[in-house]
């Protein structure tokens, strides 16, 4: 290990973080100045890894899970070589255009994992980038050849321990017992409003060891102390690592360092020039010449570790065609929608049990769909037999029993879909997507396809009462940017929605399923299977130029019929499977199905928000209130949620 490099590596990062988060007059100094010998160490001695080839399927993984720190990784993505991150980008930082953004997005540049900035998601995910390397190597890896060995390294601060996501998702890694899953723990004791003491006081380690982790403590500032650390938690094979480094925030800024002061804003021009003249920094953005030069020579050794994994997978290739295909289908990321269940008219079930039977048949065709439920396996509908439960003892299984930890749950299913080669899904009531909705968002904008199977979708849940009853939560998803949500009506609909969410890649699904029985109805339009993946499709079509279309999304279709057998009238019942996506369609297709000029009634389970660019408001049948505990068809009753109350509207 050069030492005297990565010095000058740690130097090159605190000059380059101080100078672009001054001239952007914004950013968080603090962290990059206090752990750029961390940095140094990771890049320059410990991650193996590809500046050259970023998506290598066996590289190394680093999260930035304090992502606020930003200026650290971009540095360091500069300084190994990552030729998406230029100096300009550096020099450019925190202005639009340039890939040194505010916080690190997964996507804007190669070399970063996941979009962090949201405290905790960034080692929540990490665990599900651990998981997915252990299912890999479960799957793939042979007596002969290994070709999944990799670690995940996490950089993790006050912050991200203080949020509650980051507990739930260690507790199940030391349940799991994720043993190359290596968690950094930059202990400066510093937030934006002072010492951790004013809210902060609890043992991190004692906490940590009670999640069965292995928890190591060293200095950030000695390189031969990193390097030890990190080979004791590289060698406990059955536990991941904490390692808790005692640091300065702000280091070598002489009047703001171990200060709230250093954390969240500029230095200042004085305090930089204070720091330069401290530390032996010559210029702006200094970049030392020891680290370019070993960083030029770390390049080659890289190069060569690359190519090495190359041929042991090129041999492993031809030792194993059948396992080479199945690798290369996963890494495509197409799946097979094939042997699907059929259903009948008038058969009677729930959508939740329909996208069951789904399920376990695409999980049979597709080997890499993995996931799970908090802890509702039954009550979601989402076991799949034969395919195994994963845990320490079986890294095979693709059922993951998640506990009651949905915002664990969603941020793991992140980092499993980042990870690449697997498809998560992940699954809970739809009124406790409250609990994991930062991570949907996180899904949203790294257009990740996990889906989201999200059951219990209505006031038709009864007993349950309205703390259990989702009123608000399809208008809320539907406003979020890239997430598709899916409310079929039947079971015939709901085995599509399953196909339309594994079709998709660009971003997150959403499948709203029912707790009641549905009845499978008649469906007039005879190529409905294509144009529902419009957003809408014909269920009963009238006349060409009819006197009502009544527009209904799920449950409230088989409603609409009803309703809709009730009247003299004229009327087109509509099922909108997707109203975001319905509505991104050409005015002309739109108008195929919902003719201009005649009167549209819309009918949902939920808060009229967004049924206004259909229908008038008077002619808009929902639930703008909290529902109400009792049997599903009386509290439907008290809410005028009926067909008779439906029908009093035409």
């Amino acid at each position: 290990m050069n030492i005297k490099a990565l010095e000058k590596i740690a130097l090159s990062i605190r000059g380059l973080s101080m100078d672009a988060i001054q001239k952007a007059n914004s950013g968080h100094p603090g962290l990059p100045l206090g752990a750029a010998e961390l940095g140094a160490f990771l890049y320059g001695a410990a991650l193996r890894h590809a500046p050259e080839d970023p998506a290598w399927p066996d590289r190394d993984r680093f999260v930035l899970s304090a992502g606020h720190g930003s200026m650290f990784l971009y540095s360091l993505l500069y300084l190994a070589g990552y030729t998406d991150m230029t100096l300009e980008d550096i020099k450019r930082f925190r202005q639009i255009g340039s890939h040194a953004a505010g916080h690190p997005e997964y996507g804007l540049v190669q070399g970063i994992e996941t979009t962090t900035g949201p405290l905790g998601q960034g080692i929540a995910t990490a665990v599900g980038m651990a998981v997915a390397e252990t299912m890999m190597a479960a799957w793939f890896n042979t007596k002969a050849r290994t070709i999944v060995d990799h670690y995940t390294y996490v950089l993790v601060g006050d912050g991200c321990l203080q949020e509650g996501v980051s507990a739930e998702a260690s507790s199940l890694a030391g349940h799991l017992e994720l043993g190359k899953l290596i968690v950094f723990y930059d202990a400066n004791q510093i937030t934006i409003d002072g010492s951790t003491n004013l809210a902060f006081t609890e043992s991190v380690a004692q906490r940590y060891e009670a999640y069965g982790w292995q928890v190591l403590q060293g200095s950030m500032y000695d390189f031969e102390d990193l390097a030890r650390l990190t080979a004791a938690a590289k060698a406990e094979t059955h536990k991941p690592s904490l390692i808790i480094l005692r640091s300065i925030i702000g280091k070598g800024a002489p009047h703001k360092q171990n200060t709230p002061d250093a954390h969240g804003a500029p230095l200042g021009a004085e305090e930089v020039a204070a720091a330069k003249a401290v530390l032996g920094i010559p210029g702006d953005f200094y970049v030392a010449p020891e680290a370019t030069e070993y960083f030029t020579a770390k390049q080659a050794e890289w190069k060569q570790t690359h190519q090495s994994w190359q041929a042991e997978f090129q041999a492993w290739s031809q030792e194993n065609p059948d396992k080479r295909a199945q690798w290369d289908r996963f890494y495509a990321g197409t799946l097979t929608l094939e042997s699907l269940p059929c259903f009948a008219q008038g058969d009677t079930l729930a959508t939740r049990s329909a996208g069951n039977k789904a399920l376990i048949a695409l999980a049979a065709a597709n080997t890499n769909l993995v996931g799970g439920s908090a802890d509702l396996k039954g009550p979601n509908a989402v076991g799949i037999p034969n395919a195994g439960v994963y845990s320490p003892t079986n890294r095979g299984g693709r059922y993951i029993h998640f506990g009651i930890r949905e915002f664990a749950m969603a941020a793991i299913s992140n980092g499993i879909s980042l990870h690449g080669g697997l498809r998560a899904f992940c699954a809970t009531f739809m009124v406790f997507s409250d609990y994991l909705r930062p991570a949907l968002r996180l899904s949203a904008l790294m257009k990740q396809p996990v889906i989201y199977v999200l059951t219990h979708d209505s006031i038709f849940v009864g007993e349950d009462g309205p703390t259990h009853q989702p009123i608000e939560h399809l208008a809320s998803f539907r406003i979020i940017p890239g997430i598709l949500t899916l409310r079929p009506a039947d079971a015939e609909e709901t085995v599509e929605a399953w196909a339309m969410a594994l079709e998709r890649q660009d971003g997150p699904t959403i499948l709203a399923l029912s707790r009641q029985n549905l009845p499978v109805f008649p469906k007039e339009d005879p190529d409905w299977k294509n144009t529902i993946r419009t957003g809408a499709y014909l269920v009963k079509k009238g006349t060409e130029q009819p006197d009502v279309v009544l527009i209904a999304t799920g449950s409230e279709v088989s409603l609409a019929l009803e309703a809709a057998n009730q009247v003299q009238k004229q009327v087109r019942v509509v099922s909108m499977i997707s109203r975001e996506r319905f509505e991104a369609q050409p005015k002309a297709l739109q108008e195929t199905i919902i003719p201009p000029g005649v009167r549209v009634i819309c009918c949902e389970a939920g808060v009229k928000t967004g049924w206004e660019r259909w229908a008038k408001p008077e002619d808009i049948c929902s639930i703008d209130r909290f529902g109400e505990s009792g049997p599903a068809s009386q509290v439907a009753e008290s809410l005028g949620l009926t067909p008779r109350t439906l029908a009093h509207l035409f």
